[in-house]
């Protein structure tokens, strides 16, 4: 089985006024502020929560190269 690509998803806009769905949907990708940044692998349970909030973050493919070196950074991490 081939590995997903990488989405990078970051947090463009805020959260208040939001409903409890869309917060919960910021806290489950791990978003907690405006310009914060994550690496998620491309699924579709991602895909989804990531269209639950498309008005508040925007949404980056990594390229191959890209991936590779975010998984190097995480697996070097303490």
């Amino acid at each position: 089985m081939s590995d997903p690509g990488k989405l990078k998803v970051r947090q463009v806009r805020s959260r208040i006024g939001g409903s409890a769905r869309q917060r919960d949907t910021l806290r489950s990708l791990g978003l907690r502020r405006i310009g914060h940044e994550v690496v998620k692998d491309d699924r579709p349970e991602i895909r989804g929560m990531i269209q639950t909030v498309s008005h508040l973050v925007t949404v980056e493919e990594l390229s191959a190269a890209e991936a590779a070196n975010v998984t190097a950074q995480e697996a070097s991490k303490p």
